[in-house]
């Protein structure tokens, strides 16, 4: 077995870990941060079942997106819906046999790869062009997005400039899921993009792009507007006004 497969095994591995363990750490502090105040974002649903189908609406389609900037929800859906699409089609690295349902997203990828850099490009290009935004966007913003940039220029190469041996990649990756190292194929670009991929599994949980798992736990978004009806009295809120009645009661 050549030193660059165990490599970027034992970097895939690690990789994972992190991203697992980063990831269940920071919901359960999104869990369990208290919410001491009624924050829902006007206007807002006054049931339960409501505030499911706003979040819905929400990672579906970006509903507050669409209402408040169009040219950025065009963008934004660009990215979004390529990258579902691609990360699809490779699913067949990872099954066999391969579902009939990713069978059939394969034509649609390929092109959803090309869907996926136009909208991370424009949205780079209006952190770069529009005065208010390039004032608060950080470097951290810029590297993420030359990052997502990279795995969908890399990619994209793989296709239509320099192809590796597909059935030794999933053979790799297969070896992996099963802990049964094989052969990784050693082209340049194959080895960029799954470098690029895995940088982008360690820094996952600690950057911005915690918003996929953090939009279900937002108050802004997660709240019923029930403030008239019902008193909203955080855990350590009642236990203060319990220990207060006591003490009055005394």
């Amino acid at each position: 077995m050549s030193s660059l497969t165990v490599a970027y095994a034992v970097a895939f591995y690690v990789a994972a870990a992190v991203l697992v363990l980063g990831l269940v750490v920071k919901i359960k502090q999104y869990a369990t941060t208290p919410s001491p105040l009624k924050i829902p974002t006007m206007p807002a649903p006054r049931t339960r079942l409501g505030v499911v189908l706003r979040i819905l609406r929400e990672v579906i389609y970006f509903e507050s997106l669409f209402k408040s900037n169009k040219w950025i929800w065009i963008c934004a859906v660009l990215f979004h819906a390529g990258l579902w699409l691609v990360l699809a089609r490779h699913l067949r690295y990872f099954i066999e046999p391969v579902w009939f349902w990713v069978v059939l997203v394969q034509p649609f990828g390929i092109y959803a790869g090309f869907a996926m850099i136009a909208g991370l490009v424009a949205l780079w290009a209006r952190r770069i062009v529009v005065n208010r935004v390039r004032y608060i966007s950080g470097p951290s913003d810029h590297l993420m997005l030359a990052l997502l940039v990279g795995i969908g220029f890399s990619g994209m190469m793989l296709r239509f400039v320099e192809r590796t041996d597909i059935i030794a990649v999933k053979a790799f990756f297969l070896g992996l899921l099963r802990f049964d190292l094989q052969p990784l194929p050693a082209e340049m670009p194959l080895l960029v993009h799954l470098g690029l991929v895995i940088t982008l599994m360690i820094v996952f949980p600690f950057s911005k792009l915690l918003h996929v798992p953090g939009v279900f736990f937002s108050p802004s978004r997660a709240q019923v507007d029930d403030a008239r009806e019902k008193r909203h009295l955080a855990p350590w809120a009642a236990k203060l006004d319990a220990e207060r009645d006591s003490a009055a009661a005394e």
